[in-house]
């Protein structure tokens, strides 16, 4: 019996020849580049693809939350870490010690008020904390500006006892947001530009820097290309999704997951009506250039064009024949990282057949 009929709808499904083919991909590319690959797991949450990208050479990985670190920590499957997010408050500091016992971790300051109470309770606890300077290169959103606000930034905290500064990360996600491939790369280059133009004024002011590393599967291939970059951080290359293949880089078929849902009503010549609503599809509104909540393999004109909680609606072209009820379909969700922290688990599919059962071990790890 192939997965579709075996499976209860709605789930995702994990494609592993796909898998194979992006981690093995991306990890090639920073071999090739002399990059460190520190993959974020936020895609994913699970211990078994956290352990093939350590297999594949990742050098550690990168979380948001330290929940997310913690249930990997106790998987076994997690030794190195950036928390790429700040660090902030007595409850925060507590568990990062906790966490810092069991493997070497990194994480992301963006302030003095973020720095100092660190750098105190590393003092207190007599250990010392590698620490980057979350930079702000484009994006909008926490972090350092670029240039002489890093380097203010970065001589407080040289001077703080307890921080180790090892470099500058950023996450070039606007990039992401292009409207095509050609700002897409302007954006990226921009954003590699100005990190390695910060680290060459840190260092010339006297202050190391080991670490120049960013983050975004839209623009892993162009911020990379930037001389100087060191890390890589991506996320979504494991399974990408219906906001990666709109630049012609890979297509839906480099998709590795997919949500297979089931026709439930054809209320409508025009219209159907699937088993999977907002708490399996996500919010996430479509990327530029396209329609609808997620990309319908089997009808790619197809727009979901509204959601409900529990109902996915459909319109269909004139052309699309199928999608009678009962019919089995897939659809690639927009954003694929929500998607995953709905689910319990991941049903992990080889030449049709249902191979494996992953746990989405760190989900719903928000704190």
């Amino acid at each position: 019996m192939s997965y579709r009929e075996m499976l209860d709808t709605p789930c995702l499904v994990v494609f592993d020849d796909v898998l194979e083919q992006n981690l093995t991909e991306m990890a090639s590319y920073a071999r090739a580049h002399g990059l460190a690959l520190r993959p974020h797991i936020k895609t994913h949450k699970t211990a078994e693809i956290t352990r093939r990208q350590a297999e594949l050479g990742a050098v550690g990985h990168t979380c948001a939350k330290l929940g997310e670190a913690e249930a990997l920590a106790d998987a076994g499957v997690l030794h190195d870490v950036l928390i790429a997010y700040e660090i902030v408050g007595e409850a925060k500091i507590r568990r990062l010690l906790n966490l810092m016992e069991r493997v070497h971790v990194t994480v992301a300051v963006d302030s003095v008020a973020v720095a100092e109470p660190l750098s105190r309770a590393m003092q207190a606890a007599g250990t010392v904390l590698d620490v980057l300077l979350e930079i702000d290169a484009g994006l909008g959103r926490a972090g350092v500006l670029p240039g002489e606000p890093a380097l203010r930034l970065a001589r407080e905290v040289v001077q703080m006892p307890g921080l180790r500064l090892r470099g500058l990360m950023t996450h070039e996600g606007h990039a992401g947001r292009a409207a095509d491939t050609a700002e897409l790369e302007r954006l990226g280059r921009a954003a590699g530009e100005a990190m390695v133009a910060t680290a060459e004024l840190l260092r010339r002011s006297g202050i190391p820097v080991e670490v120049v590393s960013v983050g975004s599967t839209p623009a892993a291939f162009v911020t990379t290309a930037v001389p100087g970059i060191t890390e890589m951080r991506p996320g979504t290359y494991v399974f990408y999704d219906a906001a990666s293949f709109r630049f012609g880089r890979i297509g839906p078929e480099r998709c590795a997951l997919r949500i297979l849902t089931t026709v439930i009503s054809r209320p409508a010549p025009d219209r159907a009506i699937l088993d999977a609503g907002s708490k399996t599809l996500a919010m996430d509104p479509p990327p530029p250039g396209r329609h609808g909540h997620g990309y319908l393999v089997e009808c790619p004109d197809a727009v979901i064009t509204r959601l409900n909680e529990e109902h996915a609606f459909v319109q269909l072209p004139p052309h699309c024949q199928g999608l009678q009820v009962g019919d089995r379909v897939e659809v690639i969700p927009n954003h694929v990282c929500p998607v995953v922290n709905l689910q319990d688990e991941l049903f992990v599919v080889r030449d049709g057949d249902v191979v494996a059962t992953w746990r989405v071990l760190a989900r719903g790890k928000v704190r």
